[in-house]
C-alpha cells in the first residue's frame, strides 16, 4: 500500500493524488491546473484503464475538471462522490466541455489564419455525458466497503455544497492503515453551507493549507463592506463587477445582496439591477431544492421552511445567452455584475472587464482566491494595463477586495482539524494543496503545533504506507518563469496513444513468470505490430 502525489503537490490547483490498495489503484481527485505551473509535474504513472475507481471530495474544476480527459483515455470506473456534488458536477463537466470545445475552435479559426497546427480540445460534451454515467453516490458517515480489503468514509468538509473528506481503510496481507484526504475543508460561519466536521483519528493525513500560513483575522462585516462598495460605485454611476467562482461564490454574494437589499442597506437606487452572468452559475443557482437540503445549514434550512428563497430577490437577472450578457454592458443603467470565472482566466467574466476596467467610475471587487499567474492576481498586484481580446485594456477601474470571505479554512481552523487527532496522533501528515513556501511552512507548524510528523511532497513523490517513508522522489525542478502555463488541453488521440502503450508495458509486467512459451509468443506479437507501425 503507497500513496503517490501527482498534482497540488507545492502548487493550489490540479488535485490528484494516486493510492495503491490491496492491489486496487484508486484516485483521489483528477483537476486541472489553473494559473502558472511552478513544477513539472509527475504523469500519471498507469495507464488510466488500470485505474479502479476515483474519490471525488467536490466538484470544483481544480479537483474535478480532468475527469472526462481520463475517461476519453480508458477509465471506466465508478467515480464516488456525494449527491449534491454530483448534481453540481452535471452541470459544470458539461459547461468545461463546452468551454474547452469553443476555445479549441476559436484557436484552430486563427491557425486557419496563420498557418498554424490545429488542436484538439482536451474533451469534449460527450467526453463529459459519458464521465457523468459513472458516478456512484455515497452519504456522509456511513462506511462502504468498495473493494476487498478497502473501505471508505466521508465526512462533511464544509467547503462547498456536498464538499466531502475521505478516509480510506485498507487492509493488505494481514496489515491495516487508514489515510484521510481533506479535499478542500471551509471557512466557518459561512452562508448556506455546514462547517467542517471535525475527522477521526487515522494513520495518514492529506491536509490542504491554501491558506496554511494565514488567518482570516477578526470576522469581517461582509454586508457591510458590499454594502460601501455598491453604494460608493453606484453612486458615481459605474457597475460593480464581481469575478466570481459560479459554483458556492454566487450562490454567497446572492445570499449577501439580499440581505443588504431586505434590510434597506443601499440608499437612492431602489431594487439597483444584479445581473448574474454565467450559465453555470444560473444552473448552480437552481440546484437549491429537495435533494441537496441535507446539505445546507441550519440557517438555509429555516428559510427555506418559510418559504424564502436565500439567493432570490427583486431586481436579480440571470443571464444564459450571449445575446443577453451583450445587452448588461449596453445598458448605461449602474448595476451588479457577478460573472465567472472567479480567477478571471476563461468566460464572461473577461468580457465584463474589458467593458468596465477602463471606466473611473466602475469597481471590480474580488471576492475569492485568485492563484499566481492568473488576470486576478495581476490586477490585485497593481496592474495598469491588462490585454483582453488582443486589445490594450487601462485599469481605471477601482479595484477592490473583500477582506476575510474565503470559503478556505485558514491556519487556526486547519489546525484545530488536526488537532481533533492529538490523542492519537497520525503517523504523517502530508501537506499538499498551497503555495511552494506555504506547503513548507505549514508542515513546520504542524510540527511545532501539535507534535505531529509533517511532510510537503512533490509531484512523483510516492510514500509507503506501512513505514511512511518515500519510496520514490518526484522533480524538485521548478519551470521557468517565462515559460506560459502548460496547456490542460493536450488530450488527444495521440494521448490515447501514450496511454495504450503505458498500459501495454504493465500487462507485460504482470506476465513477468509466465510460461516461456506464452511470453515468446506474446513478443512476436508486439513485434509484429512494431515492425508494421515503425515506418
Amino acid at each position: 500500500m503507497k500513496v503517490q502525489f501527482l498534482g497540488a503537490a507545492h502548487e493550489v490547483t490540479g488535485s490528484k493524488t494516486l493510492l495503491w490498495a490491496n492491489g486496487e489503484k484508486i484516485l483521489v481527485d483528477y483537476g486541472m491546473e489553473q494559473g502558472v505551473n511552478l513544477y513539472e509535474n509527475a504523469e500519471l504513472p498507469v495507464a488510466p484503464g488500470e485505474i479502479s475507481c476515483v474519490l471525488l471530495t467536490h466538484a470544483h474544476i481544480d479537483h474535478s475538471g480532468m475527469l472526462p480527459a481520463l475517461v476519453a483515455a480508458g477509465f471506466s470506473g465508478p467515480i464516488y462522490a456525494t449527491q449534491a456534488t454530483y448534481n453540481l458536477c452535471n452541470i459544470m463537466l458539461r459547461d468545461s466541455a463546452h468551454i474547452q470545445e469553443q476555445e479549441a475552435e476559436w484557436k484552430n479559426r486563427k491557425a486557419q489564419r496563420s498557418g498554424g497546427k490545429p488542436v484538439a480540445p482536451a474533451y469534449t460534451t460527450n467526453d463529459a455525458v459519458a464521465t457523468l454515467k459513472l458516478f456512484q453516490v455515497l452519504d456522509y458517515g456511513k462506511e462502504y466497503t468498495l473493494f476487498d480489503g478497502v473501505r471508505v468514509r466521508l465526512w462533511d468538509a464544509g467547503h462547498l455544497l456536498g464538499s466531502a473528506s475521505y478516509e480510506v481503510t485498507i487492509t493488505e496481507e494481514g496489515q491495516t492503515r487508514s489515510i484521510l484526504f481533506s479535499g478542500d475543508l471551509g471557512n466557518v460561519d459561512r452562508p448556506l453551507i455546514r462547517d467542517p466536521q471535525k475527522p477521526q483519528p487515522t494513520d495518514y493525513v492529506v491536509v490542504e493549507s491554501t491558506y496554511g500560513t494565514r488567518l482570516h483575522g477578526k470576522r469581517s462585516d461582509y454586508a457591510s463592506q458590499l454594502a460601501e462598495v455598491i453604494q460608493t460605485t453606484l453612486d458615481k454611476g459605474g457597475n460593480v463587477v464581481i469575478p466570481c467562482f459560479a459554483v458556492g461564490r454566487t450562490q454567497e454574494m446572492l445570499f449577501l445582496i439580499r440581505e443588504l437589499k431586505e434590510q434597506k442597506r443601499i440608499q437612492g437606487h431602489g431594487e439597483f439591477p444584479v445581473w448574474v452572468d454565467s450559465p453555470l452559475a444560473v444552473e448552480a443557482t437552481n440546484i437549491y431544492s429537495e435533494d441537496v437540503l441535507s446539505f445546507c445549514d441550519n440557517e438555509t434550512l429555516a428559510l427555506l421552511k418559510q418559504g424564502i428563497n436565500p439567493i432570490r430577490f427583486p431586481g436579480l437577472s440571470l443571464s444564459i445567452t450571449s445575446q443577453e450578457s451583450k445587452q448588461i454592458n449596453a445598458d448605461p443603467t449602474p448595476k451588479v455584475i457577478i460573472s465567472a470565472s472567479g480567477m478571471c482566466e476563461a468566460g464572461r467574466i473577461r468580457h465584463h472587464l474589458k467593458h468596465n476596467l477602463w471606466r473611473a467610475e466602475s469597481t471590480v471587487l474580488f471576492v475569492g482566491y485568485q492563484s499566481e499567474g492568473t488576470l486576478g492576481q495581476a490586477l490585485l498586484n497593481g496592474a495598469e494595463s491588462v490585454r483582453l481580446f488582443g486589445e490594450e485594456i487601462q485599469v481605471n477601474a477601482r479595484i477592490a477586495r473583500m477582506d476575510g470571505v474565503s470559503g478556505h479554512a485558514d491556519q487556526k481552523i486547519l489546525l484545530s482539524w488536526l488537532g481533533a487527532m492529538s490523542e492519537k496522533k497520525p503517523q504523517k501528515v502530508f501537506v499538499n494543496h498551497g503555495d511552494d513556501t506555504v506547503c513548507d511552512d505549514f508542515a513546520s507548524l504542524i510540527e511545532g503545533e501539535l507534535s505531529m510528523p509533517a511532510e510537503a511532497p512533490y509531484s512523483g513523490d510516492c510514500y509507503d504506507l506501512l513505514t511512511g517513508e518515500r519510496i520514490l522522489a518526484g522533480s524538485r525542478v521548478r519551470v521557468a518563469r517565462s515559460e506560459k502555463k502548460k496547456s490542460t488541453r493536450a488530450t488527444t488521440v495521440f494521448d490515447r496513444l501514450m496511454a495504450a502503450g503505458k498500459r501495454l508495458l504493465s500487462v507485460i509486467e504482470k506476465n513477468r513468470e509466465g510460461a516461456n512459451k506464452d511470453l515468446a509468443k506474446f513478443a512476436d506479437q508486439i513485434n509484429e505490430l512494431s515492425n508494421k507501425w515503425d515506418r
